[in-house]
């Protein structure tokens, strides 16, 4: 039985290789805004990103009936409103301004489907900015030049230049990070085997 993870992310994909397990990258494409739509709750995070993990799990196994499929989702909400991936450099800067002294939540959902089974699980974790300064306000400037948070939920990526942002994290840093590599080894090794 093959472990296939369902995402393009190469963070997830560098965490999962920390397991050791052997895996297929195959990225799931679903609807995330109709995925959302169908949800009772759709102001919870933990539904959000639990469901929209289910969907890209579900969307690969139905092409790979045999695998063990791992997907995974990532959300950062403040008050309630949820912060995606931003359009441009001006709407990361924004995402980190707003974000600045503050505290936000980080659900990451994760879901292992197989043909006969599967496990839904999502891990919060709470993450403080360092309140804007000139000095956060130079950081910000400098990290969106990069690049680096165009493809980030929040615009910001903990193990990189977004980390300095960061003041405290109560919670799972793995997690925060894209996949709580910890807690997926666990549930994941009671399948073996598979190659490692």
């Amino acid at each position: 039985m093959k472990l296939i993870l369902a995402s393009q992310s190469p963070r997830r994909r560098e965490l999962l290789a920390m397991t050791g397990f052997s895996f297929d990258v195959v990225p799931a494409s679903c609807d995330e805004h109709h995925v959302i739509e169908m949800l009772d709750d759709k102001n919870s995070p933990t539904h959000v990103v639990e469901a929209l993990s289910f969907a890209k799990a579900t969307r690969v196994l139905e092409d790979n009936p045999d695998a063990i499929v791992l997907g995974a989702d990532t959300v950062v909400s403040l008050d309630g409103v949820f912060y995606g991936k931003p359009e441009d450099e001006a709407d990361a800067r924004r995402m980190l301004r707003e974000l600045a002294g503050r505290t936000h939540l980080v659900a990451t959902g994760v879901t292992i489907l197989t043909g006969s089974s599967s496990e839904v699980f999502s891990v919060l974790s709470e993450v403080t900015f360092y309140p804007l300064s000139s000095i956060i306000e130079s950081l910000i400037d400098r990290y969106v030049a990069t690049g680096a948070p165009l493809d980030k939920a929040g615009a910001y990526g903990i193990q990189e230049l977004g980390g300095l942002l960061i003041s405290e994290i109560q919670g799972d840093f793995f997690s925060v990070m894209g996949l709580p590599v910890a807690e997926v080894y666990q549930r994941l090794a009671p399948f073996a085997p598979f190659d490692r």
